[in-house]
């Protein structure tokens, strides 16, 4: 039986802690909220957008690392803003967080983590931590923050020894909206902000299994009017707004777990032949109504750096065309269980995951990242122009 790694003393001055269920504490200088909380610790490669990141629903129940050395020097403001105060529980990051210097910032990083709940640890080799991450995959683990550096440490390594994981975890109804919501805001403008959409036809209805908003945002640019509705949204509830299309969107947790109620109601919106696009958790489970299965990836895929292959047939003369993309997911479709009915249509040239299907004789199809570029590449926008123009 492999021994527990030695517990370093703790350095003067640190406020701020993460300790692995493993038993190894990382020492650090806590900023923003204070307290702590139990997660699993993934990391991300993207150079900008922090804030979109840090509110994303996806990362529900995670602590993100972040690669890149320099978080917090651009600030905060409510633009940035991808959901309603949900996100990662923390973040850790290199350096200390500096004073911003962007003419947009409404706040410092350190105060918006602060209001939001967040608590951040800085001053750790966020390198080694990502490459431990990387051989041995993503641990559960809990960040804390104490301005007066008192910490029970063997209380808070209980706590992430205690915690179940991400594994086989309904996340869904901690992010996903509660009434249905007519979508309005479109696409931002420099010195505009976001302009509202206009259009009245097509319809499409986006279940929030919880949802970016620049999503939202892709698909009213496209020329879509967007009817954004809970999670657990019935079959007859959905079909009686009259949608041209539904909309699948991104999500945290195991995709299996929340496919137990979300599934049955995209196999009947695929046997009435609804057009359907499904992004991330939306992509897997529209997958799995398809007879596919998903499963638990050994460190995920999160950054705004990801190129992905266009396969398969159907992409005519930009067949094998390479995408850089946006992703956040620590679960995928795996790819030898897609059934005859599914083609698959991009793979990650990373490890060669599957990051895209379409069911045949259908128009419905989904990806495994994230297209709206909050944070990231443009490349991928046309799918929003595909799925909408589909739509007549």
């Amino acid at each position: 039986m492999a021994s527990a790694p030695s517990r370093p003393a703790q350095p003067k001055g640190a406020t701020g802690c993460l300790v692995l269920a493993d038993g190894t504490v990382v020492w650090g200088k806590g900023f923003g909220a204070v307290g702590d909380a139990v997660g699993e610790v993934c990391f991300n490669t993207a150079m900008t957008g922090y804030q979109e990141v840090m509110t994303d629903p996806s990362y529900d129940s995670q602590i993100v690392t972040f690669t890149f050395p320099h978080i917090g020097n651009v600030g905060a403001n409510e633009e940035d803003v991808e959901s309603r105060g949900l996100g990662a529980l923390g973040c850790i990051v290199r350096e200390e967080v500096t004073p911003h210097s962007s003419f947009r910032a409404r706040d410092e990083f350190v105060q918006w983590m602060a209001g939001h709940g967040k608590i951040g640890l800085s001053g750790v080799d966020t390198r080694a931590l990502t490459r431990r991450i990387r051989l041995n995959g993503a641990p559960n683990a809990v960040i804390a923050h104490s301005p007066s550096g008192e910490f029970d440490i063997d209380a808070l390594l209980a706590k992430a020894q205690d915690w179940s994981g991400l594994e086989g975890l309904d996340l869904v109804p901690n992010v996903s909206r509660e009434a249905a919501e007519d979508w309005k805001g479109g696409h931002w403008q420099l010195g505009f902000g976001y302009v509202e959409g206009t259009s009245d036809r097509p319809h499409v209805v986006a279940i929030d299994y919880g949802a970016k908003n620049n999503i939202f945002r892709n698909l009213v640019k496209a020329g879509a009017k967007v009817t954004v509705v809970p999670a657990r949204t019935s079959f007859d509830d959905i079909m009686a707004l009259k949608p041209d299309g539904v909309f699948l969107s991104n999500g945290p947790g195991d995709p299996a777990a929340t496919g137990q109620y979300a599934v049955p109601v995209i196999k009947a919106l695929l046997d009435a032949d609804m057009p359907i696009f499904g992004i991330c958790l939306g992509h897997q489970m529209l997958a799995l109504a398809a007879g596919a299965k998903t499963t638990k990836m050994h460190q995920g895929h999160r950054g705004a750096n990801h190129p992905v292959q266009r396969v398969g047939e159907g992409w005519g003369e930009t067949s094998g065309l390479v995408e850089i993309t946006s992703m956040n997911h620590g679960f995928a479709v795996d790819a030898d269980t897609l059934p005859d009915t599914l083609e698959q249509t991009h793979v990650s040239l990373f490890d060669g995951s599957n990051c895209g299907i379409a069911v045949k004789g259908k128009n419905a199809f989904g990806v495994q990242y994230h297209p709206e570029a909050s944070p990231g590449p443009q490349d991928s926008f046309y799918l929003f122009e595909k799925f909408v123009g589909g739509l007549g």
